[in-house]
């Protein structure tokens, strides 16, 4: 971690609220990717991309063991994670790129907008299989089943609670579930320290020898200190 940053304080695995622009940014979605088939978005959280993807005709389901609970024990779990993630960043601000957000205030208001939007959708269509309760390394999909599989703040944000192992076998299961011609994308590609994620090389060198191209796109949501890319997994 560089001296001059302050790392994210963080125990456990924060809860996402992140709406449909943000991912657009983040993973540098074109409308192609979107129209290409089945989207399926892993350690979703609240975010309310699937809600707002769907509005938009696009066939988007999400995955993360929070749809084991009711609708209101998930926004709950959302308002309070909220309170203490815009606590965080507030005394850290200074290290962050506001272009996007404008502030502290409305960075928190689009976080409650995008779980609100997502509680509504969460509670209309959970049992029509939109919201999947499932973690990596292990997902209940067929093979092949989605054509872009995204992945927002979760895998490398957290390495010091998952090893290279875990990463290693999250990968190659998001693999699994994408179709040949698709791809994966996962962002950020970096720790909560501000660093890259240091095992990166390593997975990409494993997932090499199975035949899975890796690469880093730029990504458009300017924000983290230092992360301008994403990651990419297609198979060669």
């Amino acid at each position: 971690m560089s001296k001059e940053r302050k790392a994210y304080e963080q125990i456990g695995v924060a809860m996402t609220c992140r709406s449909y622009d943000e991912y657009v940014r983040m993973f540098a979605l074109r409308p192609e990717l979107l129209q290409s088939g089945a989207v399926l978005d892993v350690a979703a959280g609240a975010s309310s991309f699937v809600a707002e993807a769907c509005g938009r005709g696009y066939d988007a389901r999400a995955a993360d063991p929070l749809y084991a609970l009711e609708p209101e024990a998930i926004r709950a779990n959302g308002v309070r994670e909220i309170e203490a993630s815009t606590a965080k960043l507030a005394a850290i601000r200074e290290q962050f790129d506001w272009s996007y957000y404008g502030d502290v205030d409305r960075h928190r208001s689009n976080r409650e907008a995008s779980l609100e939007r997502f509680a509504a959708h969460y509670e209309a269509e959970r049992s029509n299989g939109r919201y999947v309760p499932a973690k990596l390394p292990r997902l209940p999909f067929e093979s092949g089943e989605f054509s872009l599989v995204l992945v927002s703040h979760f895998l490398f944000l957290y390495h010091e609670q998952f090893d290279f192992d875990f990463h290693l076998a999250a990968l190659q299961e998001l693999i699994r579930v994408c179709r040949r011609g698709g791809e994966v994308r996962i962002y950020p590609v970096i720790t909560l320290g501000w660093d890259r994620y240091p095992l990166l090389e390593r997975l990409s060198e494993a997932l090499g020898r199975q035949g899975i191209q890796a690469s880093l796109p730029e990504s458009s949501l300017p924000f983290i200190p230092g992360s301008k890319e994403l990651l990419r997994l297609a198979y060669e």
